[in-house]
């Protein structure tokens, strides 16, 4: 998941190359939710085994309410520090 600076924004995303995908959100290659909200702080990074379960498990997040996302993020993140330094 990523966040502004502020942290009072979130966005899921799901891809099979992390580090080419954040840099693309810090340098807003494609414009925009992401690069409208400025969103470029990685707080909470899980890997899957394969797309589908990477898919579903996006799409779950998604679904799920900012207070339990907050909780997610907090339960690898608890201070919303940058995972990706770049």
């Amino acid at each position: 998941m990523l966040t502004n600076k502020d942290n009072n924004v979130l966005y899921t995303g799901v891809t099979s190359n992390l580090l080419q995908r954040i840099n693309q959100h810090r340098d807003k290659s494609f414009g925009g939710f992401s690069a409208r909200y400025n969103l470029s702080k990685v707080v909470y990074v899980e890997e899957l085994p394969n797309i589908r379960e990477a898919i579903a498990r996006e799409k779950a997040i998604k679904r799920l309410s900012r207070h339990r996302k907050e909780l997610l993020i907090g339960s690898i993140n608890p201070y919303w520090r940058e995972l990706i330094e770049g």
